[in-house]
């Protein structure tokens, strides 16, 4: 990928674009980071981190304003709009003058306004950008929003993925996507799932084929995009195999380097897949409110064992 293109960037914002003959069609921002120019703006262009959007608020410009000699401001804009930069986006309600115009149209650098505080501007954009360039990988499985809890199900093909997934939509939950779901590194410590745009809001059910979710079961059924909470990997089960009955210590799955907690929850005839995926939602909120079940069983069995000895 390239990057996000610059006019995307001005539909999502609103951003009016000063030099509408530019063509943007292959323009692109390809790192998630802004820069305000403060010490270019002087002269020091050592270290200039001149891959990023550039943004001047009312201190740049009035200091390229009120503080320069026509002369000097003319260097300065050339010094700056040469460095190929992405574009200039202006902020809090000012506006460049015709000189920086003319330059940004030699040098082919699009020119844009917002009417926002440049704080806020800042804020929203560096967000929305984290999002949209953030690592990517896609993997084999269903993401489910149960009670705001981001549940990725992971399995072998045909172990019921689908199926706990559709159970768990008739009981008012949420699909994001089904078969494959695509995760971003949005930050060290979240990542975010969402579907293919050719999949998305659609299920496959073996015997049955191909069912649309949001047409089926409505809107609030489906979702765009979730945080990935915890992993639930759905396995055969295996009567030699010991499984974790008590969920002291938790165990972990790593994509793009963050750490999800994983259960892994073996399935045999029987067992009502829909509900233990509700409670182990249920559980995981909890605990990342500060209550474990697990912890408080045992500090019980503690303090009765110590009661008997004192008898």
């Amino acid at each position: 990928m390239k990057g996000v293109k610059l006019e995307k960037i001005v539909t999502e914002f609103g951003l009016t674009n000063l030099t509408p003959d530019i063509d943007m069609s292959e323009m692109y921002a390809t790192v998630p980071d802004i820069n305000r120019p403060a010490l270019q703006l002087t002269g020091y262009m050592e270290h200039f981190a001149n891959e990023r959007i550039q943004i001047i608020g009312y201190v740049e410009y009035t200091y390229l304003v009120n503080h320069l000699a026509r002369e000097e401001k003319l260097k300065t804009y050339e010094r700056f709009i040469s460095s190929e930069i992405p574009c200039v986006i202006f902020c809090t309600e000012v506006e460049p003058d015709q000189d920086m115009l003319d330059l940004a149209y030699k040098y082919q650098v699009p020119t844009l306004l917002i009417d926002r505080s440049t704080s806020h501007f800042q804020a929203e954009i560096l967000r929305w950008l984290n999002v949209e360039l953030a690592s990517c990988i896609s993997i084999h499985g269903v993401l489910v929003d149960v009670y705001g809890e981001g549940v990725l199900i992971m399995g072998e093909s045909g172990i019921g993925k689908s199926e706990a997934a559709l159970e768990l939509i008739k009981r008012g939950h949420r699909l994001v996507s089904d078969d494959v779901v695509e995760l971003k590194r949005v930050s060290d410590i979240t990542l975010v799932g969402g579907a293919p745009d050719i999949t998305r809001h659609f299920i496959e059910l073996r015997g049955i084929g191909i069912i649309d979710v949001k047409a089926l079961f409505g809107v609030e059924s489906v979702k765009n995009t979730q945080a990935i909470d915890l992993v639930i990997k759905l396995e055969e089960w295996d009567r030699e195999k010991q499984y974790d009955r008590m969920g002291l210590e938790e165990q972990y799955i790593e994509f793009l380097g963050n750490k999800v907690v994983c259960h892994s929850l073996p399935i045999r005839p029987g067992r009502n897949l829909a509900v233990i995926v509700e409670s182990a939602a249920v559980n995981h909120r909890q605990k990342k409110m500060g209550y474990n079940a697990a912890k408080e069983l045992y500090r019980r069995v503690q303090e009765n064992i110590s009661k008997k000895k004192e008898q």
